[in-house]
């Protein structure tokens, strides 16, 4: 840190009874009192660099031997008063960074101006502020740092505003220009890597280097730097999420511990209240959000939802938390399941989280603009354009439109995949209702999910966690469930799954077989559990559905062969039907296992919207298979 002397005296102030004096042959003849103490000292020589304390001394009644003069507001303090003091008497002091702001604003307030003396207090104190101070990185910080005792005497002296650009300035310029005066010594020593070859981590030729330093700024402070940086143009966006990151690290450190933030983070005192530390880490986090780059990707998504946890437990304002969901949904292809997470503190539900905000996340997601077209437009004037350019060039536009295409379809497909783990994550909440679960589920493309296993996870957690769920309730959770996409174990698995209604059961293993079918030319054969549990329901495993029993109460017109199926007359409408009836069967027409067998027949039936070819090649591979047995 740099440093300035003054004057050649040695030091002569002592203290006697509570009052402070210096040492001298001439007797005292003027008491100042500043906020409490006392000095006694002579007229000459403050009054002659002193423009304020000889208007004071004259408008003040001279007492038989010593003149009282009052100075109730100084600011600085009376270790200010007395390094003024002391250079009126030519006694040595020492100005620093931690200082010169408490003895600029003093020998304003004394006005100890060149019109009074030539080369008084306030001229030097100048000259050390803007040859040395703002000239190192160090010096800047730590003078920024103490105008906040005197905020309202640093800015009409402009020490505040001169900080701040001396910083920015270092900040947009390239870190081998800039006098680091001991910036990097409280972090201290030369790290050494594994290899023994010194670590780069602290050097100053790292584009990063200013984060860490100007996070040991107040927010009021700090925010205006890195307006005033980004205010500059140079400053790559990821940098400035970098800097925000560590801020929020040093202010907020418990904000990724689920979610909850330390009363000591950002306290100066433990006498303040709960709710007055709540209230400054409410402003300090609105100051966060304000100041993230709007460009995408410059900071990560995990920060942006560890801040989103804090917001909902200081309860920010609601603007914030829609600024950082809509960050978030842009790219939420980068989020984990656990950042999702978000504690629910709202009164109006019981649930353990914010499933709200993630619908309105995934909603900013599906937002997002359109993937562009996987070729160029067919314009007429398109068309004259790319005539009069290179085959190289149309080609490299139609792989840049495909690749940019292939990029948006790869993010939803990543999102369906953090969806689905989020739904399990969720669905043991007891307190989770089924509409928001199902809505959850939902807002994904069909596309995007390439199977449906993670979803029946989700499904089959929820179902455990919420017993009392009715039969049409479970018939509605399994709705989003495509039994075409889950694989051999997901299906085994729902075969033998008692909280799944038959109907999802019996297409679980009928599609299962219609698969193999279609894969290998024959049909594979089963595990012998499927074959068993076919067997208690009715049903050969190596044969196709034969017609539905006579003996059952289904009407003659509602029953369907392998030739119906055939038949033009009754492919689709049949089907459909049985599907639409099979939700308002008779729940007292109980089979003598317990199993309502109308529902099962039924379950049969439902089938995906054109189930004649896979049927039709089923059924005529078992038909041929048969045959030449």
């Amino acid at each position: 840190m740099k440093f300035m002397k003054l004057g050649s005296r040695p030091d002569t102030f002592y203290t006697t009874e509570a009052v402070r004096s210096v040492s001298s042959e001439v007797s005292s003849d003027l008491i100042i009192q500043v906020k409490g103490s006392r000095y006694l000292l002579h007229k000459f020589p403050l009054l002659s660099k002193c423009l304020r304390l000889q208007r004071l001394s004259s408008e003040s009644p001279e007492s038989s031997q010593h003149q009282m003069v009052q100075l109730a507001d100084f600011p600085g303090g009376v270790e200010a008063f007395e390094l003024c003091a002391k250079f009126c008497y030519g006694i040595t002091i020492t100005v620093s960074a931690y200082n010169i702001v408490a003895a600029r604003c003093a020998a304003e307030y004394l006005q100890m101006t060149e019109d009074v003396e030539k080369g008084n207090l306030i001229y030097k104190l100048e000259v050390f502020f803007n040859s040395c101070i703002l000239h190192g990185w160090k010096d800047s910080i730590v003078t920024l740092q103490s105008t906040k005792a005197y905020p309202m005497w640093s800015e009409d002296l402009t020490i505040t505003s001169r900080c701040i650009e001396a910083i920015a300035s270092k900040v947009l310029s390239h870190p081998s220009k800039v006098s680091l005066s001991h910036s990097y010594s409280r972090r201290g020593r030369d790290d050494m890597s594994c290899n023994g070859a010194e670590s780069m981590r602290h050097k100053p030729e790292s584009k990063g280097w200013w984060g860490e330093d100007i996070a040991e700024l107040g927010i009021d402070l700090y925010w205006r730097t890195m307006i005033a940086i980004k205010s500059g143009g140079k400053t790559p966006s990821h940098l400035l999420g970098d800097a925000l990151k560590i801020y929020a690290s040093r202010w907020l450190p418990n904000i990724s511990r689920d979610g909850f933030v330390s009363k000591q983070a950002g306290s100066d005192s433990d006498s303040e209240t709960t709710c007055e530390v709540t209230s400054k880490h409410r402003l300090l986090l609105e100051s966060i959000i304000s100041l993230l780059p709007v460009e995408k990707g410059a900071v990560s998504s995990s920060f942006l939802l560890k801040l989103l946890k804090a917001a909902n437990i200081l309860n920010a304002s609601s603007s914030s938390k829609m600024e950082l969901a809509r960050r978030v949904g842009l790219q939420l292809e980068e989020a984990r399941v656990s950042d999702l997470l978000i504690p629910s503190l709202s009164h109006s539900n019981d649930t353990l989280y914010d499933v709200d905000m993630v619908m309105i996340i995934l909603e900013q997601f599906l937002l997002q603009g359109q993937s562009p077209p996987t070729s160029p437009p067919r314009s007429k004037l398109g068309f004259e354009r790319r005539r009069s350019r290179s085959a190289e060039n149309i080609d490299f536009e139609f792989q840049e439109s495909r690749r940019s295409s292939s990029a948006s379809h790869s993010s939803k497909l990543k999102v369906a995949k953090i969806v689905d783990g989020y739904l399990q994550e969720i669905a043991r909440d007891m307190n989770l209702p089924l509409s928001k679960f199902i809505a959850i589920a939902e807002a994904i493309p069909d596309f995007a999910r390439l199977d449906h296993d993670d979803l029946y996870r989700a499904i089959d957690i929820y179902l455990k966690a919420h017993p009392d769920l009715n039969k049409s309730e479970r018939k509605r959770l399994c709705r989003i469930l495509d039994c075409k996409k889950l694989s051999m174990e997901a299906c085994m698995h729902a075969a033998q799954n008692e909280l799944l209604p038959l109907r999802v059961v019996v297409q679980v293993l009928f599609f299962e077989q219609a698969r193999a079918a279609m894969a290998g030319g024959k049909v594979t054969e089963l595990p012998s559990n499927l074959k068993a549990l076919l067997a208690t329901q009715g049903i050969d495993p190596s044969r196709p559905p034969a017609p539905l029993s006579t003996t059952t109460t289904i009407p003659a017109e509602d029953q369907w062969s392998v030739s119906g199926l055939k038949s033009p007359k009754s492919r689709m409408s049949t089907l459909r039907m049985k599907l639409a009836e099979d939700d308002d069967l008779d729940d007292n027409d109980m089979h003598p296992d317990g199993i309502n067998r109308n529902s099962r027949l039924k379950a049969l039936c439902a089938l995906p919207t054109r189930p004649k070819r896979m049927f039709s090649k089923l059924w005529s591979i078992n038909r041929s298979a048969s045959e030449k047995n």
